[in-house]
């Protein structure tokens, strides 16, 4: 790939990358070897030290990357402290003691044929107790019983003196997967629904069951995707909006959308998508597209489709995605829509990276940002979520070791952990509907988008962890770009930042945490949904609204909850918002469509979309 940059740095189309073939893979850089001491021999320091590596890489691989010490320590450090706080063991007996009491009591109502009202209700989005089953004696009681005992123990990770942050919310995390473990909504025998299906089916649900759990484990030991899955296909099903491959590099392809319009607004519009999964989610089916939605609306669209990566990418690092991501698919842009400045979106991890990108335009004064938004994208670690307890210096030392080895973060290793944080929804409640009852539930394009998985560069995801989620160097003044630490307030361009009630992958407070750290004007929406289903929130989608507030540059920060309480609710999609806004942040020209591709700058359409990197297993 070549380029050339003008003295000033800044003009679109200035640089011209030429296209290369899909093959080019970047030899890996030889891993660096640990300096050795002067009293003793070269080789065995590292000899050893690669002893220990092999050794936890296998111990990573059986346990999905989870560190057992890390765990044991959490649950240590907990008991530890719960054993020299009589006070709080002395609470807790009094909370048993009366608990109990007031079970047996509406226990002995219960079972006379009294409709008593339940003494504790279930959270919010709790599903498992809702039947009408669950509602008659004894299995009201057997729910009541785990309700107030889960709360019981949650109560016992809560409020132990001296207990660090991480370790209680550690603690408090493990016992809800205990507690949902042991439901009696996932013991067959004693959960109602699933009794009432056997008898009334004679056992046939059981049998249906072992089909389905057969079919998965073939399906699994073949590589084949879940059931239903193979019915959203990319290029047929889904990722069908119309478009060529107008770039591709050894780690990305761009894809630019023909037009719909006669005219199209003058700035284009760049998606970076997050490279831990392929980019359709945002060109799923056309009812939901969002590119598809957005080319409608008179803007011309381009798409980063991230290449799945293997053991020979295993020293690509987060800076390549940035030069040879976000920085390649900004000049290839500039240069088949030249002199127009650009609007930049980013999904989850692709908005971190192109933060990162803007923060160094900026720092470098290079100002062809029209705009950049953020979806579900954080920039700041600190309130990261429950993903933060998987992330301390242990565990990043084994995840580590792991990735040494194969060269790559494996899907399955990062699935496992996403499930973990709705093990209710992704975990036993499915696998109770599947192998116990017998059901399969009909498969949608974004459930089969969320199967179609992508691998990790052990490298990247080595600094993302350390530099990002642990040490939070972005909004800490300490994240370098090429040897010169980068400033998010350097960023002038406006910012639309969305973030989603139900996320559990980048909390909506700590998406927010962008206006805290940006010297501009940010505009930021809350949208109904989680991570996925609130950015995939197409116009006419039943039981949408967002809220939706402008801090304009010079004034007052406000709190995430003040703004919460303060911003004016809309009901609908947030999409229509997000364009309008574009509109507003660009200029008003309306101008023909660009041409698919520039030949004549080296930028020839490659073949139609969905590309082949997608395609990628």
């Amino acid at each position: 790939m070549t380029s050339r940059r003008s003295a000033r740095g800044t003009p679109p189309g200035a640089l011209v990358p030429a296209a290369v073939p899909a093959t080019t893979v970047r030899p890996a850089a030889p891993h660096p070897a640990p300096p050795s001491s002067p009293s003793t021999e070269p080789l065995v320091g590292p000899t050893f030290h690669t002893f220990d590596r092999i050794l936890r890489a296998a111990q990573a691989r059986m346990t999905q990357g989870i560190s057992p010490v890390a765990i044991g320590t959490v649950w240590t450090d907990w008991a530890v402290h719960l054993t020299r706080a009589p006070g709080k063991q002395m609470e807790l007996a009094a909370r048993a003691w009366i608990q109990g009491l007031r079970y047996l009591l509406w226990l002995r109502r219960a079972a006379t044929g009294e409709h008593p009202p339940p003494l504790i209700a279930p959270n919010n989005g709790d599903q498992r107790f809702t039947g009408e089953y669950w509602q008659a004696f004894p299995y009201n009681a057997l729910a009541q019983a785990h309700l107030m005992a889960e709360a019981w123990w949650l109560e016992a990770t809560r409020g132990v003196p001296g207990l660090p942050h991480r370790h209680a919310e550690g603690v408090a995390f493990m016992m809800r997967q205990l507690a949902d473990v042991l439901a009696p909504t996932n013991i067959p025998w004693v959960n109602p629904t699933i009794v009432a299906r056997t008898l009334s089916e004679g056992g046939l649900n059981l049998l249906h069951g072992a089909e389905n759990w057969l079919d998965d484990l073939e399906r699994g030991l073949a590589g084949a995707p879940p059931a239903g899955a193979e019915h959203f296909r990319p290029g047929h099903e889904v990722a069908v909006t119309p478009g060529r491959v107008v770039y591709r590099n050894d780690l990305m392809e761009l894809i630019q959308y023909a037009p719909t319009t006669p005219t199209v607004h003058a700035e284009p519009v760049l998606i970076v998508p997050a490279w831990i999964m392929k980019y359709y989610i945002l060109d799923l089916s056309p009812e939901n597209s969002l590119v598809r939605w957005l080319v409608a609306q008179g803007f011309t669209v381009f798409m980063v489709s991230w290449k799945n990566p293997d053991v020979r990418d295993r020293e690509t690092g987060l800076d390549d995605y940035r030069q040879r991501g976000v920085m390649a698919a900004l000049d290839a842009v500039s240069a088949i829509v030249p002199d127009r400045r650009i609007h930049a979106c980013g999904y989850c991890l692709g908005g971190t990276v192109l933060s990162i990108a803007a923060a160094t335009m900026a720092r470098d004064g290079d100002r062809r940002l029209a705009s950049m938004s953020l979806f579900a994208a954080q920039t700041d670690f600190a309130e990261a979520g429950e993903l933060m307890m998987f992330v301390d210096e242990g565990q990043l030392s084994f995840l580590e070791d792991m990735m040494w080895d194969q060269g790559y973060l494996d899907t399955h290793q990062m699935s496992g952990a996403f499930q973990l944080l709705r093990s209710n929804d992704l975990l036993w409640s499915r696998m109770i509907r599947d192998y116990v009852l017998g059901e399969r539930n009909g498969m949608n394009d974004l459930a089969a988008w969320n199967t179609d998985q992508t691998r990790m560069p052990a490298r990247m995801h080595g600094e993302y962890l350390r530099g990002l989620f642990l040490e939070n160097r972005l909004t800490a003044g300490r994240f370098a770009v090429e040897g010169r630490v980068i400033a998010l307030r350097d960023i002038k361009a406006p910012i639309f930042a969305v973030g989603t009630t139900k996320d559990h992958i980048a909390p909506w407070r700590s998406v927010y945490k962008i206006s805290l750290f940006s010297d501009t004007d940010v505009t930021f929406a809350l949208t109904k949904g989680g991570h996925n289903a609130g950015i995939v929130s197409e116009p006419g989608h039943a039981g949408r609204h967002f809220q939706v507030m402008t801090r304009r540059h010079g004034e007052r920060y406000i709190d995430p909850d003040t703004w919460a309480t303060i911003a004016p609710h809309r009901d609908g999609s947030w999409w229509p918002a997000w364009a309008e806004w574009l509109a507003q942040a660009g200029s008003a020209e309306q101008i023909a469509p660009p041409a698919m591709g520039a030949p004549e700058r080296g930028l020839p359409p490659l073949e139609d979309a969905p590309g082949t990197y997608v395609l990628m297993k």
